[in-house]
């Protein structure tokens, strides 16, 4: 289990002292938090009041955490929707999320609750009652990599059954779009962390110490990845002394990841918890931190991945000594859930200074975006209410259910989702059908009969793909669009029970389109 708004007033600059040529914009979001608040780091914490719906509350023992963002908590009872998101308008580009998820029993019921978290309108975190105890106790921190490409950056929560979905704080950092090997990879990739490790160090990075990551990125201790005879043979060893090629585009990896590293006599293993049948990229890290090492060959060992050989390293003969050395491995498909590495001694003991391992999720279709501008001004002008949960892309990811009474399907070349059905029949609407309703150019089905709706029947209605349209018993009032009454595609119209005037095609009268006071 790994992870991670509405608009704010004005991005936040990563540091003002800092500049970066793929931009610096970052917003940082305590959930459920009053007030804004800085933190030791110096860095300062948006209160979300204003950002979302849902409620607040604080976890139950709050002397157990640092600082507010983990102790405030945003949760998304039913009334508020099955689906709930924070929307941030952002420069189109790539960016780190990282989210605090925490239970701690806020709501006295004892009850972990069960729901999926998407970003960019891909799912990719789930988290399944009951949690285990320490991660219910203690919160977990997870983080992603992700593309922002249409202006605004959307994370979502998905109720399971009746849960509320709960969140701690988020965080969102603009990254350089190159990292991480994209020119190959491509953007078509949400990359989920499943563990970043530093060798021979305790856990560091922002919000854990002052130790500086241009990207945000946090890492943690290896020792809970090492199997246990390597436990019985590994020591930890560090320099004070300056490791060049760090702090380097694209990647940016920071000194201190290289000042620290594992040795051992033997075989050093690590096991890392994944999920089968996805595939993993993953990253190592050295440095040559031993000064008794002073040529090639004194050093060489073998990197295995889940028991195949996949590079020899001799990391003098590569950058020489105090230099970084980083390379990745693409490992697909894999069958198990832990995956393991080992570094196999050739000459003298292996030397190892980080890992990192992200799954490769695969970006779901998103909604057309002029059909995304329709359905929000849709839910603004039919005054749809929080409980129906149209909040974030109507369509995506796909494997939740649509905006309720909703229907999408992909477009012909399936690159997108489109709608293709609206039925929101006895809802209790009461406001009015905005033009931008033409935007959706696959719509077949319209369905918003026996509501309260009033207004003019916008002109460009009864768009070329429609052919069932329901707006009977509402408060409809005015002229029928010539749209719609030219329009000889339609198969059902069903008007009766407004106060409009005009005509519509004579063969749809057999089947409803009169009473009222049509003409």
């Amino acid at each position: 289990m790994s992870l991670l708004l509405f608009l704010l007033p004005l991005p936040l600059l990563l540091s003002p002292s800092l500049s970066f040529p793929f931009g610096n914009t970052s917003y940082f979001i305590d959930c459920g938090g009053s007030r804004n608040t800085t933190d030791p780091f110096n860095t300062t914490w948006l209160s979300d009041r204003y950002f979302t719906g849902g409620a607040t509350s604080v976890v139950s023992e709050p002397l157990h955490f640092r600082y507010p963002q983990e102790k405030n908590l945003r949760f998304f009872p039913l009334s508020s929707g099955k689906k709930n998101c924070y929307i941030l308008p952002l420069p189109n580009g790539r960016y780190y999320f990282r989210t605090f998820t925490v239970y701690d029993n806020y709501d006295g019921k004892s009850h972990s609750p069960s729901f999926q978290a998407s970003v960019e309108g891909t799912f990719v975190f789930s988290w399944t009652s009951p949690w285990p105890e320490n991660l219910a106790r203690d919160g977990a921190y997870s983080d992603l990599f992700a593309f922002v490409r249409d202006g605004e950056a959307d994370v979502c929560f998905y109720s399971i059954a009746t849960d509320p979905p709960v969140i701690g704080s988020l965080e969102i950092r603009q990254i350089d779009p190159s990292s991480y090997d994209s020119a190959t990879i491509g953007d078509k990739f949400i990359l989920v962390n499943y563990g970043r490790v530093s060798c021979g160090s305790n856990q560091w990075g922002p919000g854990f110490s002052n130790d500086t990551d241009y990207f945000g990125r946090t890492w943690q201790s290896d020792s809970e990845f090492r199997t246990p005879n390597t436990t019985k043979i590994i020591n930890s060893f560090s320099t004070r002394e300056t490791i060049t090629g760090t702090n380097q585009p694209p990647n940016y990896y920071p000194m201190k990841l290289y000042q620290t590293a594992v040795t051992g006599n033997g075989i050093l293993e690590y096991e890392l918890s994944v999920d089968a049948k996805m595939d993993y990229l993953l990253w190592f890290h050295f440095a040559e931190i031993d000064s008794s090492v002073k040529q090639k060959s004194e050093r060489v060992f073998d990197v295995v991945v889940n028991e195949k050989n996949v590079k020899r390293v001799d990391i003098f003969e590569e950058v020489g000594s105090f230099a970084a050395y980083n390379w990745s491995y693409l490992a697909h498909n894999l069958s198990s859930t832990v995956l393991t590495v080992k570094f196999v001694p050739v000459v003298g003991a292996p030397i190892v200074s980080g890992i990192e391992n992200y799954a490769l999720v695969p970006s779901d279709l998103s909604t057309v975006p002029e059909q995304v501008v329709a359905m929000r001004a849709l839910k603004e002008s039919l005054r749809v209410p929080d409980r129906m949960g149209w909040n974030g892309d109507p369509c995506a990811p796909t494997s939740w259910d649509a905006w309720e009474g909703v229907t999408c399907h992909p477009n012909k070349d399936e690159t997108a989702l489109v709608i293709s059905q609206i039925d929101l029949g006895s809802q209790g609407l009461k406001g009015s059908i905005s033009g931008h309703i033409t935007l959706l150019s696959d719509l077949v089905t319209l369905n918003l009969s026996t509501n309260s709706l009033g207004g003019t029947l916008p002109s460009g209605l009864g768009q070329q793909a429609l052919v069932r349209l329901d707006l009977s018993n509402n408060k409809f009032l005015g002229p029928i669009p010539e749209s719609l009454a030219s329009a000889t595609h339609l198969q059902l119209v069903l008007l009766n029970g407004n106060l409009l005037e005009g005509r519509v095609p004579e063969e749809l009268y057999s089947i409803g389109v009169h009473g009222g006071t049509i003409e």
